[in-house]
């Protein structure tokens, strides 16, 4: 498995990036969906990684840096790829990119429905920990709050 940053122009990746975006949209409110459309991967600060099986694409995450904080946004591993180690391959690679950039402490905001639960159990097996709200989060009945110190 390799991973690198990823290429946005590329119809694959954006194509997975969509996917990501309209299923998180499909599993909870609008307002509490908080998945990075394709435009707001491109934003300043967004580092986004792709991880490749050969020139299979595997998976998709980003990293939004906010100075010695930075978040998690949008990981998704392909389908048919799940359970694969790719989403424990992005997110350490991704953990490595903030900790290049003297980030202290990684926050990700998820949803609460079955369908978060394999994430949730990732993020909680490397280290993260239940928190508030960060950031301009609100609490709610639809998303959960999580930190890992780095």
């Amino acid at each position: 498995m390799e991973i690198r940053p990823a290429n946005l122009g590329d119809e694959e990746e954006r194509e997975l990036v969509r996917f990501h975006h309209a299923d998180m949209q499909a599993m909870s409110p609008p307002e509490f969906s908080f998945a990075l459309d394709i435009d707001k991967f491109r934003a300043p600060g967004i580092h986004v990684l792709a991880s490749f099986g050969g020139s299979e694409l595997l998976g998709i995450g980003a990293v939004a840096m906010r100075g010695a904080e930075a978040e998690l946004k949008s990981m998704r591993t392909s389908p048919g790829k799940l359970r694969a180690g790719v989403g424990t391959a992005l997110l350490e690679a991704l953990t490595l990119v903030a900790c290049e950039a003297s980030v202290r402490t990684l926050y990700l905001e998820t949803g609460t429905g079955p369908g978060f639960e394999p994430a949730c159990k990732l993020y909680l097996k490397h280290g993260f920990e239940p928190c508030g709200p960060f950031s301009d989060y609100e609490e709610s009945d639809f998303n959960r709050f999580m930190r890992k110190a780095i």
